[in-house]
């Protein structure tokens, strides 16, 4: 696991769940790999009380999975659950793109501008981890311009589903598309023009197509819940 220092104010429940979600998006915890509460107590510097609190919420959204007197396991990546975390997304950040054109100051625009060069430096090097963490704050902040950042913190957690996903794309597909995607939006919610900001964000949030899905379980087929398929089939 990579493992980094507990922020200030934050509690050791709050800091074991960050730790975990991290480590299950980057693959650091692989998919049906195991966790021990006594491992991670002692990893993480902290009891095991706030650690199983961690592993419970996990396992609520079904990202990890409990078995009594066994113990925890990371799940496979099952096609419903990404495509219900990928829905999740979709509904609220069409809306809050179309709120986002309405209420975006010229220095929202230029976080997100800066945040996207960023990107292609990483695309470019490439940075994998890098990429992921930028895209996540280009996210967020259109979240944190339209005050909706309770609302970013509550889908987080059924989004470690679809965020395995992105993650898996940033190194098996060939020819991403996410900055430009990101450039498409941005330059929507600069012109205000919402149908066509609400437009960019559906299609960067069901760019997944079949030969995605061949590309990454050619790469990783060890990774997926056998006999599914996920997939959304952008025309």
């Amino acid at each position: 696991m990579q493992i980094t220092d507990r922020n200030l104010n934050e509690t050791a429940r709050e800091y074991a769940l960050r730790m975990l979600r991290t480590n299950i998006i980057s693959l650091e915890l692989k998919p049906g790999s195991s966790v021990s509460v006594y491992e991670l107590s002692d990893e993480l510097g902290i009891s095991r009380t706030p650690v199983r609190e961690a592993l419970l919420e996990l396992s609520r959204a079904k990202i990890i999975e409990v078995f009594p007197q066994k113990g925890s396991v990371i799940a496979y990546i099952d096609s419903d659950m990404v495509e219900e975390a990928r829905f999740l997304r979709a509904v609220l950040e069409e809306a809050i793109v179309e709120l986002a054109c309405d209420v975006a100051t010229e220095e929202d625009i230029s976080e997100l501008e800066m945040n996207i060069n960023m990107q292609e430096v990483c695309l470019n090097n490439p940075l994998q981890g890098k990429l992921l963490q930028l895209d996540d704050e280009f996210h967020q902040k259109l979240y944190r311009m339209c005050k909706k950042e309770d609302i970013f913190t509550i889908k987080d957690m059924m989004s470690i589903h679809y965020d395995r996903v992105r993650n898996i794309s940033l190194v098996a597909v060939k020819d991403l598309k996410v900055v430009n995607d990101h450039k498409e939006i941005l330059k929507a919610i600069k012109n205000r023009d919402k149908e066509a900001a609400k437009a960019a964000m559906k299609k960067h949030l069901g760019r997944y197509s079949i030969d995605d899905e061949r590309q990454m379980r050619e790469k990783y087929p060890e990774y997926f819940k056998d006999g599914n398929r996920w997939f959304v089939d952008i025309k």
